[in-house]
C-alpha cells in the first residue's frame, strides 16, 4: 500500500503542480509526505498545525478537487501531523474529502517542543548557538524608563505584562506613537524584566523587517517548518514596527497563524507600530481585529518636566551634570523626539570631553544647532516686551510689575509666552526679564497662553499677529 499511496500523491502533486503558483507549491506542497492510501481514503502527513491550517484556508478546493480526479467521488483526503519527526498519527474523521483535523488530536501544541531540537532561523550557517538568545537590549529597561504623563498608562501595562506574561488581559500589548517616543524601549524593558523574573522562558524580539526577512530565507531554504517551530516554541514573542508587515501578503499570513496559536496557548504577545491598530494600512482586517484584542496604549510627546527628567537621567548616567538652565534650553527647543534627546546628549558629552570643559548654555547652544532649525532667531526679550505693549497701549514697565487686572494680566502672559518661543532664553532668564519671577509662573504663563490658543480663536489670531510683528521687526 506504501507504493501505492506514494504513486497518488505523485499524481496529485502533478496536478496541483499546475494550479498553484511555483513558490506556493515549493513552499506548501513538496513538503507533505503520503501515509498511506485504504478505501479510496489517503492519508497525507503535514509538518505542524499552522501547516494544516494553512492548507485548509488557501488550498482546500484545489485539494478536493485533484483529489476527486485522482481517486473519483468516493476519493477522501486525510491530514496527519508529524510529532518531531514521530510515525504520524491519521486523523479517523469522515466529515469531507479533505478532512479537517480537530485541535485536540493535533500533538503539535505550543509547549510540547524540545528546544534543543528546534533550528533557531536567525542562526548564520556554520554557527553553533547553544541557547535561543532573545536579541534584547540590556539597556533598555524600566529603570530607565522615565515615567511622566505621556507614557504612564503604557508603563503600568507593561509592568503589569512583565510580572504576569501571558496571565493579564493584555494580550497582545500594543503600544503606539509616533518615532522616538520609547516604544521599543519600553517593549525591550518588557522583555528584560521577564527574562529577569521567567529565566526559563523563551523571549524573542525581533523586529517586522527582521521577521519578514527570515521568512523569505525559510522559504528560499524550503525550511519554513523549521521557522514555524521556532516562532511556536516561544513564550514570548516582541515585534516591533509592526506598520512594516503592510502589503507583504505572504508574511502577514504566516504571522495570523502564528498569533493565533501563541495566544491560544497563554503566550505573551507585544507589539509596537508609529500608529493605532485603527489607522494601520496595507494590514488585514482578521490581523487588525487580533490586534484590539488585548490592549491599546499611546505614547505621546513628553512634555517639559519629563523632557527635563529624562536628559537629566541620561547624563547622570554617563557621570555628567547640567545647570537648571541648560537643561531647560535644550528641552524647550526639543519637544518631540526623545531620541533628539539622546543625539544632543551625545553631542554634549564629545564637545565637553574634547574641550575639556563643563557643560555651559554656550556648549548647549552650539550643540543644538545640528537638531534643530534655529533655536536662536536674534530677536530679543526686550524688543518683545515693547512690541507687546505697544500692541495693549500699556506702559511696558507693568510688563514686569506685580497686578492682576485682566488688561495688564494678558499682555503679561503673551509676552512671556512669545519669550519662550522666539528666543534661546531659560525660564530663569525669562523670569528675571518679567521682575524676577520663579520659573513655575513662567510655565504657568505659557500654558495659559497655549490654552486659550487651542480654545479662541480670537486669541490665537491676536498672538499670530503679535508674533509676526516680532519676526518682522528683526528684519528691519
Amino acid at each position: 500500500m506504501t507504493n501505492n499511496c506514494q504513486v497518488v500523491w505523485e499524481n496529485c502533486l502533478h496536478i496541483i503542480k499546475r494550479s498553484v503558483p511555483p513558490q506556493s507549491y515549493q513552499t506548501w506542497f513538496e513538503p507533505i509526505q503520503p501515509v498511506k492510501l485504504e478505501n479510496s481514503v489517503l492519508t497525507i502527513a503535514v509538518p505542524n498545525k499552522l501547516f494544516y491550517e494553512w492548507l485548509e484556508e488557501n488550498f482546500v478546493q484545489i485539494l478536493r478537487n485533484t483529489i476527486f480526479q485522482v481517486l473519483g467521488k468516493d476519493g477522501r483526503l486525510r491530514y496527519c501531523i508529524l510529532n518531531n519527526g514521530a510515525v504520524p498519527k491519521p486523523n479517523a474523521s469522515n466529515n469531507g474529502a479533505a478532512e479537517s483535523l480537530a485541535p485536540s488530536e493535533s500533538p503539535m501544541v505550543p509547549g510540547t517542543f524540545d528546544i534543543e531540537k528546534i533550528k533557531d532561523p536567525r542562526i548564520i550557517p556554520g554557527i553553533r548557538r547553544d541557547k535561543v538568545v532573545s536579541n534584547l537590549n540590556a539597556n533598555y529597561t524600566f529603570e530607565t524608563f522615565i515615567e511622566g504623563d505621556c507614557n504612564r498608562l503604557a508603563r503600568n501595562a507593561g509592568l503589569a505584562v512583565a510580572k504576569k506574561p501571558g496571565g493579564t488581559a493584555f494580550n497582545p500589548l500594543f503600544i503606539f506613537g509616533d518615532v522616538g517616543l520609547g516604544k521599543t524601549h519600553l517593549a525591550q524593558a518588557i522583555g528584560n524584566q521577564i527574562v529577569q523574573q521567567f529565566p526559563d522562558k523563551l523571549v524573542l524580539y525581533v523586529s517586522a523587517e527582521e521577521f519578514t526577512n527570515q521568512i523569505i530565507q525559510a522559504i528560499k531554504k524550503n525550511d519554513v517548518n523549521a521557522f514555524v517551530n521556532f516562532y511556536q516554541a516561544l513564550d514570548v514573542l516582541i515585534m516591533d514596527d509592526i506598520q512594516f508587515l503592510s502589503g507583504k501578503q505572504k508574511t502577514q499570513e504566516i504571522f495570523f497563524f502564528l498569533f493565533n496559536q501563541l495566544h491560544q496557548s497563554g503566550r505573551q504577545i507585544i507589539l509596537t507600530s508609529d500608529r493605532a491598530p485603527r489607522d494601520l494600512e496595507g494590514i488585514e482586517d482578521r490581523l487588525i481585529s487580533r490586534f484590539r484584542w488585548g490592549l491599546s496604549a499611546d505614547l505621546h510627546a513628553p512634555d517639559l518636566e519629563t523632557r527635563m527628567a529624562i536628559l537629566s537621567a541620561k547624563l547622570e548616567r554617563a557621570g555628567v551634570k547640567a545647570s537648571q538652565d541648560v537643561l531647560e534650553y535644550i528641552c524647550y527647543n526639543i519637544k518631540d523626539n526623545v531620541r533628539d534627546l539622546e543625539g544632543i546628549m551625545a553631542t554634549l558629552l564629545a564637545q565637553a570631553t574634547l574641550m575639556r570643559r563643563e557643560i555651559d548654555l554656550e556648549l548647549a547652544k552650539k550643540a543644538i544647532l545640528n537638531f534643530v532649525k534655529s533655536p536662536s532667531r536674534g530677536i530679543t526679550m526686550e524688543a518683545i516686551q515693547n512690541l507687546v505693549a505697544e500692541h495693549f497701549n500699556v506702559p511696558v514697565k507693568t510688563l514686569s510689575q506685580e497686578g492682576r487686572k485682566r488688561n495688564l494680566v494678558v499682555p503679561r502672559h503673551i509676552a512671556i509666552y512669545l519669550c519662550k518661543q522666539l528666543t534661546d532664553h531659560s525660564l530663569k532668564a525669562i523670569g528675571k526679564a518679567f521682575g524676577g519671577r520663579d520659573h513655575s509662573t513662567i510655565l504657568y504663563s505659557c500654558r495659559t497662553v497655549q490654552d486659550m490658543i487651542d480654545t479662541d480663536p480670537t486669541f490665537r489670531a491676536n498672538v499670530e499677529e503679535l508674533e509676526k510683528k516680532v519676526k518682522m521687526s528683526l528684519s528691519h
